[in-house]
């Protein structure tokens, strides 16, 4: 995508949004946003610089203390998330061909993601009012000791283009359940449904200044909302080398941070296994979004009694997969998000072959009758847990196979990565299935299936796959900060005022 200052009658502009309104770049200059399959312009994204971030954070500072928010009860602020599910639910469709436009995935797949948003909402809607404090017993009866959860203040929310409307969502709805208020940079990429979930919160009665979005570039708008002092605490959604990055200035400023990373995730198939099943798990595991997931099984170790009959059903069903525009209702693979991501795949394929891996299906640009940034669904085999493309996330249709002997071998091989997002364990072995539950280092382990997830079910990162937790209940407290109260019912004297009273 590249900056441009000039004005096309046809092509629409997307502004941010900010204190309730749509508000035009402080630089004037717009960049265009691309369909990946089709290579057309889709709109302009607003270019946001410093000066956009510092508004957007007085935007979100002011309405934080601003009673037609802070005044609110909880309940009141479960409501306000429960009728914005109900909006979501209501564009869902118009939504989901947004973000088909905008990254490539499918339009079907999207329709069914924007089917569950709302039950984050609700789900977090009904959290609201149920997050308490808790009274302590003291030594002492004339105190009263009680804790009470605040809502920490403005909250950074940096969200990619995999999944923008999910992901964007997943933070939004607690850190609004428990009282914050927003402002989010989504990816230069993908911004058209992060300003419309904006303009759609308004509309279901948020006050403004509550949720603002600042698009435009990663080192400049993201940077920028990064390092404002104000934040009380930055939720990121992306790649490790830059979390890392956040997690730095996060430390250095003492504010909380919440790091969805890298995978490099393992799908194991045991020789007790529903080979049919497993293979079906292996393909929706790491063929689904064309790969563009943190939670990709791209690492399938498969047991030598069943590894040639599980890579001829992997490879067969590959071979059927069918290749083309995203928006087709047939289409079962779309195109990689834009080319310099397309570019990056192809190189991993490539860095397998001089590694020694085969590409034993795929690896090549198919031609579907569109020019965008497509390609096949790939399976390396002779590779091993040592090669640079088994050990770093590649985020694309690609994986490798690898046979295994005995159960503490692939134990040890599935540990050995730095990433633990999450991990597959096909078996029918109950035992089996618990004992590698509590080996393997990851913090989603899915038994006889493959990317099920849920609001209500907390995800967390081990090793360098993220910091905090997102879903579930847990995800409210990482929003809020604990206060413990106490307060001293005794009307007399105090004894003694170089001792503690408890």
């Amino acid at each position: 995508m590249t900056a441009t200052t000039a004005t096309a009658a046809t092509t629409p502009r997307l502004d941010h949004f900010i204190n309730g309104e749509h508000r035009t770049p402080a630089s004037g200059e717009y960049f265009a946003s691309t369909n990946p399959a089709t290579l057309e312009t889709l709109y302009e994204v607003a270019r946001g610089t410093d000066e956009d971030v510092t508004a957007a954070v007085d935007a979100a500072h002011r309405a934080f203390r601003d009673p037609a928010w802070a005044g609110l009860t909880a309940t009141q602020r479960g409501r306000l998330l429960r009728r914005l599910g109900d909006l979501i639910g209501e564009y869902g469709d118009e939504l989901a061909l947004y973000e088909s436009l905008d990254n490539g995935k499918l339009l079907r797949e999207m329709r069914g993601q924007l089917k569950s948003v709302p039950e984050y909402l609700y789900y977090y809607g009904g959290l609201a009012d149920k997050v308490q404090g808790s009274q302590i017993p003291a030594s002492n009866l004339d105190i009263i000791n009680f804790t009470m959860r605040e809502p920490l203040g403005v909250v950074g929310a940096i969200t990619p283009w995999n999944s923008p409307i999910t992901l964007t969502v997943s933070k939004l709805a607690p850190a609004l359940a428990a009282g914050n208020t927003l402002v989010i940079k989504p990816s230069e990429y993908t911004s058209r449904t992060i300003v419309r979930l904006a303009e759609i919160a308004s509309e279901a009665g948020f006050p403004d200044g509550v949720v603002n979005v600042v698009t435009g570039y990663g080192a400049e708008a993201g940077a920028a909302l990064v390092d404002d002092l104000r934040l009380a605490k930055i939720s990121f959604t992306g790649s490790t080398a830059t979390g890392a990055g956040i997690a730095r200035s996060a430390a250095g400023r003492f504010i909380g941070c919440t790091l969805e990373l890298g995978g490099k995730s393992p799908n194991i198939v045991f020789g007790d296994a529903d080979v049919d099943n497993a293979a079906m798990g292996v393909v929706a595991g790491v063929f689904a979004a064309a790969g563009q997931t943190c939670i990709a099984g791209s690492r399938v170790f498969a047991h030598r009694s069943v590894y040639d009959e599980l890579l001829e059903k992997v490879t067969r069903r590959a071979s059927t997969i069918r290749i083309g525009n995203p928006v087709d209702d047939d289409t079962e693979l779309g195109p990689l998000a834009f080319e310099a991501q397309l570019n990056k795949v192809k190189s991993y394929i490539d860095l397998g072959r001089s590694e020694g891996a085969t590409v034993h299906y795929g690896g090549d640009r198919p031609d579907v009758g569109l020019p965008g940034y497509f390609l096949q669904p790939t399976v390396l085999t002779d590779a091993t847990n040592d090669m640079r493309v088994c050990r770093e996330e590649i985020f694309g249709p690609v994986t490798a196979v690898i046979p295994f002997d005995t159960e503490e071998e692939v134990l040890r091989l599935a540990n050995d990565t730095e990433y633990g997002l999450a991990a597959g364990v096909w078996t029918s072995n109950l035992q089996r299935a618990m004992r590698m539950s509590r080996g393997l280092e990851a913090g989603t382990v899915w038994i006889n299936t493959y990317r099920a997830m849920s609001p209500m079910s907390p995800r967390q990162g081990f090793k360098k796959s993220g910091v905090g937790i997102e879903h579930g209940i847990e995800s409210m407290y990482e929003y809020t900060r604990l206060k413990s109260v106490w307060i001293n019912t005794d009307e007399g004297p105090v004894a003694d005022p170089f001792v503690m009273r408890g």
